[in-house]
């Protein structure tokens, strides 16, 4: 056998973080050979310290996910609805990055558990960064964002035994009628998606569009799969638990190392502002979808994913989405959880790594940044003498009120209160969740969420908030299935 090559490369020196060399990679400083370490050991005490600073604190939900960058082509004219720039052109293309995690699960978990999939989008746009931060549902389980930080604890762990509990999430969604048609989805084979690949993205909440007239229009973003929507059934999910716990993230990184990059077409449901005021329920409530029938979905791109990351850390868990990342020609709506988000995700990137966090290279916007803000932990990025007040004298960047004005909507105040959303014709928790399961899904897709609500409600979840469920929840959902599930359950109380 012939001896190996040795490569003709010379690594580089080994270097402490301020660049200066080092003596060693494997052998501290002792006081003889057999002696004590010692203190002077200026590399040694660098490595022990970073190497115990080396996690920055984890996403509060969507913690484990796996992404890649790629762009997005617009293949549609829809400059009639929006001035934004990055959709301004038939063939435009602009890069992004994209990120798909679970909600509930917790770094380690297995990527198939029954969640819903966190899908988010950063484009790299002329007019600075656009983040469209959704999901693999086209709904949300509350529609206040007071109840949000609440929706989150109850997915998580108890405060005493430090467990998962089932019995937790059923007394919240139970006591939460407007969960309904996040839960029935949940539940379905739609809780467990194939692969990222194989699943829709959706804005779930509705936004503003303007044009270049000013007119403005209400709108919902839906990310479609080009590879076709693939599920697994519950067996199959927990199965693959056993045999691959990062098994989204390893087949994304597969597909496009291997040349097949995943690709998503971009469609709009759009409503003219003025039709939202007397639609026959709140169009602004994330728990209830605009049937395509009275909005179709309107064409406007497609987005493929086509780089892996070099550095899993630097350019995913690093990357940080802001529903506040708005280009001129798109602006929020009168949207609860929007408008709540909007505060509460920017917030968490600056918990997480730092007010600075945008001078990190994967959120650093593709154009210049101009801006009064200043210092802080960690910031690279300065501006010499510029002026650090406004108004000034000397130069300093100015905003333009005639060019980028913020999109806005007429505001009907009454007197300040806590209250729901001002009720339409026809609102209600139920109807939309038992027309899902009554005229979308097929016989099978019914028996496996039935099977799959039983099997849930079976584990460690309290009798009296199981008849609850079957009473006050799957029965107002459809009566055959609230009958069904009460069957399945044990339970004596009636379901109708």
């Amino acid at each position: 056998m012939k001896d190996e090559q040795k490569p003709s490369y010379q690594p580089p020196s080994t270097t402490r973080d301020a660049g200066t060399p080092v003596e060693s990679d494997e052998y501290s400083l002792t006081a003889g050979r057999g002696g004590p370490n010692l203190l002077q050991d200026t590399y040694l005490i660098d490595k022990l310290a970073h190497f115990v600073r080396e996690r920055v604190p984890d996403r509060v939900y969507h913690v484990k996910g796996g992404g890649a960058f790629g762009y997005f082509e617009v293949t549609d004219d829809v400059s009639q609805w929006t001035k934004a720039a990055f959709l301004s052109q038939v063939g435009k293309r602009t890069p992004l990055i994209a990120r798909f995690s679970t909600v509930a699960g917790e770094e380690g978990y297995a990527d198939t558990d029954r969640d819903v999939r966190g899908f988010a989008v950063k484009f790299y746009t002329e007019d600075g960064n656009y983040d469209m931060v959704g999901n693999n549902t086209p709904v949300f389980f509350v529609r206040d964002p007071m109840k949000f930080p609440d929706f989150i604890h109850s997915q998580e762990r108890l405060p005493d035994s430090g467990l998962r509990s089932n019995n937790m999430q059923w007394d919240f969604w139970t006591l939460s009628p407007e969960s309904a048609h996040q839960v029935t989805i949940l539940m379905s084979d739609r809780g467990t998606p194939r692969s990222w690949r194989h699943m829709h993205g959706f804005s779930s909440d509705t936004y503003m569009w303007e044009n270049a007239a000013g007119e403005r229009f209400w709108v919902k973003y839906h990310l479609r799969t080009e590879q076709g929507i693939q599920n697994m059934t519950d067996d199959e999910a927990r199965a693959m638990r056993a045999e691959d716990l990062d098994y989204h993230r390893r087949d994304l990184w597969d597909a496009i190392a291997r040349g097949n990059p995943p690709s998503w077409r971009l469609e709009m449901q759009i409503m003219p502002l003025a039709e939202a005021a007397g639609y026959r329920f709140n169009p602004f409530d994330v728990t209830k979808v605009w049937p395509h029938r009275d909005y179709p979905l309107i064409p406007v791109g497609r987005m493929v994913l086509d780089r892996n990351p070099e550095n899993f850390f630097a350019q995913i868990m690093q990357v940080g989405f802001d529903v506040a990342n708005m280009v001129p020609g798109i602006g929020p709506s009168p949207d609860k959880m929007v408008l709540g988000r909007m505060f509460a995700y920017g917030d968490s990137n600056r918990y997480r790594t730092g007010p600075n966090y945008e001078q990190l290279p994967v959120n650093q916007p593709a154009g210049e940044v101009h801006n009064y803000n200043k210092d802080g932990p960690m910031r690279f990025r300065h501006y010499g003498d510029q002026p650090v007040y406004a108004p000034n004298s000397y130069g300093g960047p100015r905003a333009d009120s005639q060019r980028y004005r913020d999109p806005s909507w007429l505001v009907e105040a009454g007197e300040i209160a806590r209250t729901a959303y001002q009720a339409h014709r026809d609102d209600d928790d139920f109807s939309q969740p038992g027309t899902l399961y009554r005229q979308v899904m097929t016989q099978t897709d019914r028996d496996h969420l039935a099977a799959n609500v039983v099997w849930h409600l079976s584990q460690g979840v309290e009798r009296f908030i199981q008849e609850r469920a079957v009473r006050d929840y799957w029965a107002k959902v459809d009566p055959d299935l609230g009958t069904r599930i009460a069957h399945d359950l044990g339970l004596l109380a009636q379901a109708r």
